[in-house]
């Protein structure tokens, strides 16, 4: 009775009442499935279990920034720029910020729309109108203020539907963000440690050449004293110049990693610049954990889940057409000849109605987009489970190869030291003549291949461990993704 009584006095809240009430009473009418996360197959344990020694302190990935877990402040000093200045990643921020602001655009379709086009205009009536001759040759002026009010009572759930969806979608957005963050990361962190893979090369090639300048020296000696042969200086001297070549050829790659390692950071290449720091300590271990944290740890899968959740209510947007749409509108104001007098009870007009639109006949169309909203679950259900495998075989993957490359590294020793004392052995036959000089480059190419070797598995082992710590998400949490209220709220930012 309250709101008829409104109604009939002229008041323009009327309408906002009854759609508030529509909204209440038929809250529950929401159409679609009810949204539950598709199960996934999670295996007990990795097959890569072990042997894990017991996890220090030091060994845990940090929340957040886990690259500190490699105990290098230069790295970290990196690191840390990439969150200030990396573009890619202002990009991905930029799109989240986007995302959000879809949320609060499709949330203001639970309010009513009012607009006004207040209007004036003076008129002159001709004084040959067919009618009206009373009226003929009048002149007269028209103030309006007008006021319309128009509302769709969400019966069936189309526009909460939207804006769970929009939520989804922004949760989504946000997973994406943290995934690049963690790409980002743990690109700069494997470029760093193979240019100091390089680093250490460098150093090892240097001191070889010394070795091998030293070693030429000799032989170029004894050949004067008609102890060695032209030959025997000739072999010395390709053997110093390869390796002197082999130095060079590591300054190349090494530029390209720092030019790389530029870029992340948001700098040119022209501008930055990191002194040699060769690699020597070998990595943490990594614990892997329970195969079932994986599904919470990765960023990724969250997306994906996320994706899910936003197909699921993309289902409920198209049943939904199925339904008549309720209109609720209302217009009113004051409309008078004299403007002292516009705003007087007197000069008020008003209207309100509802109207419903339903499709009676469209040759199949909400069938289709029905069927298109279900396939559209379905395929995002199968990217999911298909991103859980994928980070299952990533774990495993990186799980493997460190287990592998620490039992490469220990073998390589061992050839290292068999090589040195085979070099040491030959050069003493050499200068005692028991040999010739071929003997000796064959061992010190021995050598310093096994030194090498040596180094590269050290590089390949921090950056198998910088790719297990991103399969395993970097210490990220999906309690770390924005609640459905918070990716709704006024602002920007993340």
């Amino acid at each position: 009775m309250k709101i008829v009584q409104e109604l009939k006095a002229g008041s323009l809240t009327g309408t906002a009442t009854v759609a508030a009430l529509l909204t209440v009473v038929l809250a529950s009418c929401t159409v679609g499935p009810k949204y539950k996360t598709p199960p996934v197959v999670t295996p007990p344990e990795y097959k890569e279990s072990g042997p894990w020694r017991t996890a220090q302190p030091s060994d845990q990935i940090a929340k957040g920034k886990w690259w500190e877990i490699y105990r290098d402040p230069q790295l970290n000093s990196l690191e840390e720029q990439i969150s200030i200045s990396n573009q890619t990643l202002k990009a991905a921020q930029a799109q989240y910020a986007q995302a959000r602001a879809l949320v609060r655009y499709y949330r203001s379709n639970f309010f009513p729309t009012v607009t006004t086009n207040p209007s004036f205009s003076r008129n002159r009536l001709s004084n040959h109108r067919p009618l009206g001759a009373t009226l003929a040759g009048t002149t007269y002026n028209d103030f309006i203020l007008p006021m319309d009010v128009s509302y769709e009572a969400d019966l069936w759930g189309r526009v909460r539907r939207t804006v769970e969806q929009s939520r989804e979608n922004a949760q989504m957005s946000a997973a994406d963000l943290e995934n690049i963050s963690l790409s980002l990361h743990a690109e700069l962190a494997t470029d760093y440690f193979l240019m100091r893979e390089l680093d250490a090369e460098q150093q090892l090639l240097n001191s070889t050449v010394i070795a091998y300048q030293k070693a030429l020296e000799l032989t170029q000696n004894r050949y004067q004293g008609g102890v060695a042969s032209a030959v025997d200086v000739a072999q010395a001297q390709a053997q110093l110049e390869s390796t002197r070549a082999l130095a060079i050829d590591d300054q190349l790659a090494r530029a390209q990693y720092e030019h790389a390692i530029a870029v992340l950071i948001g700098k040119a290449p022209v501008s930055f610049s990191l002194a040699a720091s060769p690699l020597s300590t070998p990595p943490p271990m990594i614990p892997p954990g329970l195969p079932s944290d994986l599904l919470e740890r990765r960023p990724d899968i969250a997306a994906f889940e996320r994706q899910v959740a936003a197909a699921n209510a993309g289902i409920g947007i198209a049943k939904a057409a199925y339904y008549p749409i309720l209109n609720l509108s209302a217009n009113g104001g004051f409309e008078s000849a004299a403007g002292g007098v516009l705003l007087n009870g007197s000069s008020a007009f008003w209207a309100v109605g509802a109207s419903a639109l339903e499709t009676v006949f469209d040759a199949g169309r909400r069938r289709a987009l029905n069927q298109q909203a279900m396939s559209v679950y379905d395929q995002t259900v199968a990217n999911y489970r298909q991103t859980v495998l994928s980070a299952f075989q990533e774990v495993e993957d990186n799980l493997a190869a460190q287990r592998i490359l620490d039992q490469e590294a220990q073998t390589q020793q061992a050839a290292v030291q068999a090589a040195e004392q085979s070099l040491t052995l030959s050069n003493n036959r050499y200068r005692g003549g028991v040999t010739t000089y071929l003997e000796v480059i064959t061992a010190q190419s021995t050598a310093l291949a096994d030194e090498r070797t040596e180094v590269q598995i050290l590089g390949r082992r921090m950056a198998t461990s910088v790719q297990l710590i991103k399969a395993l998400g970097g210490g990220w949490d999906v309690k770390d993704l924005p609640t459905m209220q918070a990716v709704g709220a006024t602002g920007a930012g993340h």
